[in-house]
């Protein structure tokens, strides 16, 4: 369970900065996730193709996780537009309601029956979004795609959940995103029609999607998911509730977005980082309980 806290929060910490590197890419969210996509995919195939234990698997199972790579397709789209229309603290404390999400998929998805304590943990975050969605009308339209992003983590943390032990850890990240890269992919045409944006990075943008896809995206999923073995879909959503602080920090230091944003704003952040403090405790009694 340590070990797996741990690599956890490697992966929370990286996913932080990733909200920052969202922010200095200067291609719109839709040709974003597609080129972080294409370097992951190449990436994560390019491992499978050189690894010694490579196994060969139903395609049933092929076509679930290919099926789950669409949410977390949606999922990149939502967080990146919620950057882009909002800024990189918004987008990130969006996040925490995927802890409310998973709440209530997972006892739908899984085994697991409904845990009251975590719906109020998830419900607890969901106010701290409700104080700064409602105070600050400037930034409705980025909580929104944040929100939205949220829901699609909670759905492919639950799925991945009820997958895992069908399937290894990059084998199921690399099929995953296969999937998204096809989601994207038929997405990107109609985005363009619609927005005539640029599709191709300038400059700086193709060191800043190679740190996203490389570092940020495939160490990250795989440290997540082996993660996802030893704990709940809840906890892991819920630890992600950490990513704002990382993620606020450093938009505070590197674009100072604390100007940007009134005190309602810190309420909210404080509700949810309470969340994430009482599940910890809640998991750490629950494991000495048990010992």
């Amino acid at each position: 369970m340590k070990t797996a806290l741990i690599k956890l929060h490697i992966a929370v910490l990286l996913a932080g900065f990733t909200a920052i590197l969202g922010h200095l890419i200067s291609l719109k969210e839709a040709p974003l996730v597609w080129w972080r996509l294409i370097f992951t995919v190449v990436a994560m195939w390019a491992w499978m193709f050189f690894k010694k234990d490579r196994i060969g698997y139903a395609t049933k199972t092929r076509l679930e996780v290919l099926g789950i790579g669409i949410f977390i397709g949606l999922h990149w789209l939502c967080f990146f537009g919620s950057i882009k229309y909002a800024n990189v603290s918004v987008a990130v404390v969006c996040l925490s309601a995927s802890g409310f999400f998973a709440a209530l998929l997972e006892p739908l998805v899984t085994p697991n029956k409904l845990q009251w304590s975590e719906l109020g943990l998830g419900l607890l975050s969901m106010a701290g979004i409700y104080i700064i969605f409602h105070f600050d009308a400037q930034f409705k339209t980025g909580v929104l795609l944040g929100v939205a992003c949220a829901l699609f983590s909670a759905v492919f943390a639950v799925f991945n959940k009820n997958i895992i032990h069908k399937i290894d850890n990059v084998s199921l990240t690399a099929y995953e995103m296969l999937g998204a890269l096809l989601t994207i992919t038929a997405l990107v045409p109609l985005y363009w029609y619609h927005d005539h944006v640029s599709l191709m990075p300038i400059g700086w943008d193709w060191l800043w999607l190679l740190v996203l896809s490389l570092i940020c995206t495939v160490w990250a999923f795989v440290l997540q998911l082996d993660s996802l073995k030893y704990i709940s879909a809840f906890t892991l959503n819920l630890s992600y509730n950490l990513e704002p602080v990382y993620g606020i920090m450093l938009a505070f230091i590197l674009f100072k977005e604390n100007e940007q944003l009134s005190w309602r704003f810190y309420i909210g952040v404080l509700l949810i980082v309470l969340s994430v403090v009482l599940q910890m405790r809640r998991v750490y009694k629950r494991k000495k309980r048990l010992a």
